[in-house]
């Protein structure tokens, strides 16, 4: 099977059927020059459900590499959505890395770790009558193999200040960095950037990266400065082992919503939000027959700026 990008994008159609889903300030509308008609429903990770027969059968896992990455990058296409759909004004969010002292590379202790840290956050928020937060944890492996996590706290209201500190004696393992995020736009693409993409002197650093393809970019931090750097984008991508859980959530996070209705439909119900990115993919098998065409359009918001 093949999937590329096609340069002429798909045209839309008022009474085209397509699948909205809504996430927070961003939106996708996809749709398919033939809608899906699967034969199998997923029971779970390793069994589906032939429904012409009603035989259950099993999945044929692969071991490669690549089917790894693809796993990995389909996660981070979910934390990006999870984090879109929950966070839509960056005034109640909080970004927190949380490092080790030490080279740490198990990622079971590091989520056990950040149970325990946020057992003892909640104690500290409850006794300092601190608002209530939901959270988004993501680990994120560096090229020497010690693991760190990345932290969102979000809130219902103006995210309170949390001292560097405080932080660091709650968490009890190493360095706290602590960010608003008043100045980034797209905090979905912007933490998912963290953990798919590598500097340059990072990737040299790693022997089982490709050190190619890095291009030059220019962003603004936490605290409004803008910074210029060499990525090389995906690259952290091959430095998750097989099977690694990406990210976890508390039980609040809500998951985006989607509806299926038409084309005008759609447009009608994300009202004047802007086309931000649009892009057509052709699915080919392995003797050039076209399985499908799919159109994706990305549509964005300006976020919320007021608080409670």
């Amino acid at each position: 099977m093949k999937i590329e990008k096609v340069k002429k994008n798909m045209r839309l159609y008022e009474d085209s059927p397509v699948q909205l889903k809504c996430m927070g300030n961003v939106f996708e509308i996809r749709s398919m020059a033939y809608p899906s008609t699967s034969p199998i429903r997923k029971l779970d990770k390793d069994y589906y459900l032939e429904l012409s027969t009603g035989e259950i059968c099993e999945f044929k896992h692969n071991d490669r590499r690549t089917d790894n990455l693809t796993s990995i990058a389909q996660s981070l296409k979910h934390l990006r959505e999870y984090i879109n759909t929950n966070i839509t004004d960056p005034l109640k969010t909080l970004f927190i890395t949380l490092t080790y002292a030490d080279n740490m590379q198990d990622s079971e202790k590091l989520y056990n770790d950040f149970r325990k840290f946020n057992m003892r956050l909640t104690y500290y928020f409850n006794k300092n009558r601190l608002p209530h937060y939901e959270y988004i944890v993501a680990v994120e492996p560096q090229a020497r193999g010690s693991l760190h996590a990345h932290v969102l706290l979000i809130f219902q209201t103006k995210a309170p200040f949390l001292p560097n500190k405080t932080l660091a004696r709650i968490w009890g393992h190493g360095f706290v960095k602590v960010n608003a995020l008043k100045n980034v736009d797209n905090i979905g693409a912007y933490l998912s950037a963290y953990l798919g993409d590598m500097e340059l002197h990072e990737t040299m650093s790693a022997s089982d990266v490709a050190c190619k393809g890095f291009k030059t970019v220019e962003s603004v931090d936490g605290q409004g400065k803008r910074k210029t750097k060499a990525i090389v984008k995906g690259a952290r991508l091959k430095l998750y082992p097989k099977g690694f859980r990406l990210f976890r959530k508390s039980k609040g996070i809500l998951p985006p919503e989607i509806k299926k209705c038409t084309y005008e439909e759609a447009v009608q119900e994300i009202g004047n939000a802007d086309l931000t990115y649009e892009k057509t993919i052709k699915i080919t098998g392995d003797e050039g027959e076209v399985h499908n065409v799919i159109n994706y359009q990305y549509y964005k918001k300006q976020p919320e700026t007021q608080t409670d």
